[in-house]
């Protein structure tokens, strides 16, 4: 017969095996603001770029700092001259779903569900959020005004007039820290640069009127297709990374910890993928 412990026991047992856990993946996986600075620049990425950055922050378990050192780590490298992006999503799941069940945008108080660091980025000083209903970014720096401009007014929510479509403009970068290839949110934009090339559209027939409230209390409406949820499940942009390989210098990837850090420019990933459509191939499962 088995005699169950005691609660307070349990719990302190718990407690000493996510000490010891913590302590062994630091001992074997460790590395601290400095390093994850040269690793950046081992990439290649320097002063004056436009970045728009995805994180997993379950893949900085082994960092020795806080997660607002690994902003100011990015903001240092990319200095005065540079722009620091993140998606500052609403929800998690479809954004057709969050439209459908009344899901509410102020630009002011509505938390990022996309990621911790980016919430942590999103109150920042000094920092601009797009006004999107259900793809705003948060952005600091140089070009972060312009590139968040009237992205209310976007008929798609990545598309022209959005900041993640404008960073072909700026000759931007996409920056993956941990997260991987299917949470680059900038596939969206390089999706309407070749839809016409595609054999079925990833956005909805119909266009959604969507209401938000601006930094200032404003109401404005934002007239959009979204992505079809049904589409988006078959969705793999991994199915890039082949092609993005074939050509010397386009696939940036360092380790890191536990860790892969992938950098890649946002022309050079479009590149990619109007290469896959002359042949007829799509990142999506048949």
């Amino acid at each position: 017969m088995k005699i169950p412990l005691p609660v307070a026991l349990k719990r302190r047992i718990k407690g000493h095996l996510k000490r010891w856990r913590m302590a062994w993946i630091r001992h074997r996986y460790g590395f601290g603001p400095e390093q994850f600075s040269q690793a950046l620049q081992q990439l290649g990425l320097q002063g004056g770029e436009t970045v728009l950055v995805h994180s997993d922050m379950d893949c900085f378990e082994p960092f020795s700092g806080r997660p607002t050192e690994i902003i100011t780590q990015l903001e240092e490298l990319l200095g005065p001259s540079g722009t620091l992006v993140m998606p500052t999503i609403p929800f998690s799941g479809s954004a057709l779903a969050w439209v459908e069940e009344g899901g509410g945008f102020d630009n002011r108080l509505t938390p990022s569900r996309t990621g911790l660091l980016t919430e942590f980025f999103r109150r920042s000083s000094g920092v601009i959020r797009s006004q999107h209903p259900t793809h705003p970014v948060a952005a600091k720096g140089l070009r972060a005004a312009d590139l968040c401009a009237d992205h209310h007014l976007a008929q798609t929510p990545c598309g022209k007039g959005s900041p993640y479509h404008r960073l072909l403009a700026v000759d931007g970068w996409t920056l993956l820290l941990g997260s991987g290839m299917e949470s680059m949110t900038f596939y969206h934009a390089v999706e309407e640069v070749i839809e016409d090339k595609m054999p079925f559209s990833p956005f909805t027939t119909a266009y959604y009127t969507i209401e938000s409230r601006t930094q200032t209390g404003e109401m404005v409406q934002t007239r959009t297709r979204l992505f079809d949820p049904d589409l988006s499940r078959r969705r793999r942009i991994s199915r890039l990374v082949s092609q993005l390989q074939s050509k010397p210098g386009r696939w940036r990837e360092v380790d890191l910890g536990k860790m892969t850090i992938i950098l890649l420019k946002a022309s050079e990933v479009l590149a990619a993928a109007e290469e896959m459509a002359l042949k007829g191939a799509f990142c999506y499962e048949e």
